[in-house]
């Protein structure tokens, strides 16, 4: 996390990690339809990134 401060303002910003990582293809196949779905549920853009963190999430709990 960093911390920055600018005159009386205090900005907290979190930082990703970037990793690389090598996926099956029937896993991205899975990933990419699932990205899919929730586009056209939340009506909105949802990045690859986002739904396997969130995916990854669910599993390790």
């Amino acid at each position: 996390m960093i911390i920055i401060f600018l005159s009386s303002y205090c900005i907290l910003i979190k930082l990703s990690k970037r990793v690389t990582i090598m996926i099956d293809d029937d896993l991205d196949k899975k990933l990419r339809l699932r990205q899919a779905k929730l586009i056209q549920t939340e009506q909105s853009s949802y990045s690859y990134s986002k739904v396997l963190n969130d995916t990854l999430r669910k599993s390790l709990k």
